[in-house]
Protein backbone atom coordinates (compact mmCIF):
# COMPACT_ATOMS: atom_id res chain seq x y z
CA UNK A 1 0.00 0.00 0.00
CA UNK A 2 1.34 3.55 -0.62
CA UNK A 3 0.41 6.43 1.80
CA UNK A 4 0.22 9.75 0.24
CA UNK A 5 0.73 13.26 2.01
CA UNK A 6 -0.78 12.60 5.49
CA UNK A 7 -3.21 14.42 7.97
CA UNK A 8 -2.51 15.97 11.27
CA UNK A 9 -5.40 15.60 13.13
CA UNK A 10 -5.98 18.85 15.52
CA UNK A 11 -5.85 18.29 19.40
CA UNK A 12 -8.80 17.31 21.09
CA UNK A 13 -9.73 20.65 23.13
CA UNK A 14 -10.98 20.09 26.96
CA UNK A 15 -12.71 23.48 26.74
CA UNK A 16 -14.54 25.66 23.94
CA UNK A 17 -12.73 28.14 22.19
CA UNK A 18 -13.66 30.91 19.66
CA UNK A 19 -11.14 29.10 17.23
CA UNK A 20 -12.57 25.60 16.94
CA UNK A 21 -16.58 27.31 16.94
CA UNK A 22 -15.53 29.56 14.35
CA UNK A 23 -13.28 26.81 12.46
CA UNK A 24 -16.51 24.20 12.75
CA UNK A 25 -19.16 27.32 11.54
CA UNK A 26 -16.73 27.57 8.27
CA UNK A 27 -17.00 23.61 7.73
CA UNK A 28 -20.78 23.75 7.39
CA UNK A 29 -20.48 26.75 5.23
CA UNK A 30 -18.56 24.71 2.99
CA UNK A 31 -20.98 21.57 3.15
CA UNK A 32 -23.97 23.59 2.53
CA UNK A 33 -22.96 25.05 -0.59
CA UNK A 34 -22.92 21.63 -2.18
CA UNK A 35 -25.62 20.80 -4.01
CA UNK A 36 -28.28 19.57 -1.48
CA UNK A 37 -26.40 20.91 1.15
CA UNK A 38 -29.18 22.47 2.73
CA UNK A 39 -31.85 19.82 2.37
CA UNK A 40 -33.22 18.28 5.56
CA UNK A 41 -33.07 14.58 4.49
CA UNK A 42 -35.37 13.42 7.56
CA UNK A 43 -38.57 15.43 8.09
CA UNK A 44 -38.59 17.13 11.65
CA UNK A 45 -40.80 14.72 14.57
CA UNK A 46 -40.04 12.18 16.84
CA UNK A 47 -39.93 8.73 15.62
CA UNK A 48 -40.26 5.59 17.50
CA UNK A 49 -39.18 2.43 15.88
CA UNK A 50 -39.48 -1.61 17.48
CA UNK A 51 -36.53 -2.54 15.56
CA UNK A 52 -33.27 -1.00 14.25
CA UNK A 53 -33.83 -2.47 10.69
CA UNK A 54 -37.25 -0.60 10.57
CA UNK A 55 -35.06 2.93 11.74
CA UNK A 56 -33.02 1.98 9.16
CA UNK A 57 -35.23 1.31 6.37
CA UNK A 58 -36.91 4.85 7.54
CA UNK A 59 -33.23 6.87 7.06
CA UNK A 60 -32.86 4.87 3.66
CA UNK A 61 -36.74 6.07 2.33
CA UNK A 62 -35.87 9.36 3.54
CA UNK A 63 -32.73 9.70 1.48
CA UNK A 64 -34.43 8.43 -1.25
CA UNK A 65 -37.13 10.65 -1.08
CA UNK A 66 -34.73 13.49 -0.83
CA UNK A 67 -31.94 12.32 -3.69
CA UNK A 68 -34.84 12.16 -5.79
CA UNK A 69 -36.53 15.41 -4.83
CA UNK A 70 -32.95 17.32 -5.79
CA UNK A 71 -32.84 15.11 -9.12
CA UNK A 72 -35.95 16.74 -9.96
CA UNK A 73 -34.85 19.97 -9.32
CA UNK A 74 -31.58 19.65 -11.08
CA UNK A 75 -29.95 20.80 -7.80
Amino acid sequence: MKTVGHRIDPPLASEPSGELLSRSARAMEALRAFPGGDVAFIPKGVYRFRTLEEADRHWQECLARAMADLARKGG
